[in-house]
């Protein structure tokens, strides 16, 4: 690998170590601020829904203008938006419930409430903006043979810091100030924007500035390119149904933990480093695996593996058990992305990557907003007719359902023998 993918790498591991923490800080504050399971979805909906109104322009931008510029800039703004979340948390400190009491709460703090629904909204956007981009540069930073490493380098990095090192630091940055896990992530941004910029060189698109047509014609380009190529248009469906089924227990996350497998803010760090486990196996041995199985049976058994656990999670009530569950699921979740990133990274033409990119992104990710709302209703609806822990069981048995249908449907659309097809049809 050249020198410069590994600064990059060890940008980007700041940056997952500040998401570490933030994985446990921002759900534990928000259970602090409302009860509601509906409310709770609210937040998550701000956050996700850019992936579904952002994703085109942002595939325009991405391949606009110079993308390591574009990596310093959000990082340095996401970093300033996490100072005012900071400012928020200390104006609001002396009306929020200790950490230990937050099962106890009865009525919302709409002040603090309000503050995160915005932040994670514009959170959002410059999220879809930065992982766009992040995943655009990448190609020309390695060679395309060394992609599928590469992005299993970069896995494993997200895992460690991310879901393995970050939270259980996030729980004890927690105990010692409401404050403290929420600065340590903007000085993460702060940081990461700055060896970003070191990073010697230009990363602009390979089409000449006088070659670009306007803003819509751009946008359409993306859309066009993936709509005529079956195989990718049809992983991006397959993608998106995926994160709708897979995200509706995600939108209640906080309270399944809390209320069901009755955790602690530690142990529920502890369940984010079963990510982190998942996540450095998949990024080990994902590619040996592939190479095994072949792409088609390995995209298969991820297809399988995810709502298998799904179901198992909806009738455990022990954290432990639930800790292996998430970390087979983060496994078969990196098995899939080392292979599909890869081959889109291969596929895509490098002055389209970032818009069809974005295009793709938008199918797969913008069912997720309607996921959380369905996941919150759900639960608040559930809850009126049964009880709390039973509605909050359901999510995970409906998200099982879909997942074995979605499998049947999948599985013969994905096989080797299509895959390398595309990938040659790809390479001409």
């Amino acid at each position: 690998m050249p020198n410069v993918f590994w600064r990059l790498w060890s940008a980007t591991s700041i940056s997952n170590l500040g998401d570490g923490i933030a994985s446990v800080a921002y759900p534990w504050l928000a259970s602090a601020t409302t009860r509601s399971p509906f409310l709770i979805a609210l937040i998550t909906l701000a956050q996700r829904l850019p992936w579904l109104i952002f994703t085109l322009p942002a595939g325009v931008i991405t391949d606009r203008y110079d993308r390591k510029k574009i990596l310093v800039l959000m990082d340095f703004c996401r970093g300033i938006l996490t100072l005012i979340v900071v400012l928020g948390v200390v104006v609001n400190k002396s009306h929020l419930p200790a950490l230990k009491d937050v099962v106890s709460l009865k009525e919302t703090h709409y002040g603090l409430y309000w503050i995160l629904v915005l932040t994670a909204l514009i959170f959002g956007m410059m999220d879809v903006l930065h992982n766009n981009t992040a995943q655009t540069i990448l190609p020309s930073l390695v060679s395309s043979e060394h992609l599928e490493k590469a992005n299993g380098r970069m896995g494993t990095a997200e895992a460690l810091f991310g879901s393995f090192i970050g939270p259980p630091l996030g729980s004890l940055l927690l105990g010692f100030a409401l404050a403290a896990p929420f600065i340590f992530d903007a000085t993460s941004f702060f940081l990461c924007a700055g060896l970003m910029g070191a990073i010697s060189g230009s990363f602009r698109s390979d089409k000449p500035i006088s070659e670009r047509q306007n803003f819509k014609v751009e946008m359409k380009e993306g859309v066009s390119w993936l709509w005529r190529n079956k195989f990718l248009r049809d992983l991006a469906i397959i993608l998106g149904c995926f994160n709708l089924y897979s995200s509706i227990p995600n939108a209640i996350a906080i309270f399944y933990a809390q209320e069901v497998l009755h955790t602690s803010v530690f142990i529920f760090a502890v369940l984010g480093t079963a990510a982190a486990v998942g996540g450095i196996l998949g990024g080990m041995l994902g590619p040996k695996v592939a190479k095994q199985l072949g792409d088609g049976k390995s995209l298969a058994l991820a297809l399988a593996g995810i709502p298998i656990a799904t179901l198992i999670l909806g009738l455990t009530s022990s954290w432990q058990i639930a800790w292996i569950l998430f970390a087979a699921e983060t496994f078969c979740s990196m098995l899939w992305n080392l292979i599909t990133v890869s081959l889109r990274q291969s596929i895509i033409p490098g002055d389209l990557l970032g818009r069809v990119n974005s295009v793709y992104r938008m199918f797969a990710w913008g069912t997720i907003p309607i996921a959380t709302l369905l996941g919150g209703a759900i639960v608040s609806i559930g809850a009126h007719f049964y009880s709390r822990e039973i509605a909050l069981r359901s999510t995970f048995i409906i998200a099982f359902v879909l997942g074995i249908v979605l499998f049947a449907f999948a599985a013969p659309r994905l096989t080797s023998a299509k895959i390398a097809a595309a990938r040659e049809a790809g390479a001409k």
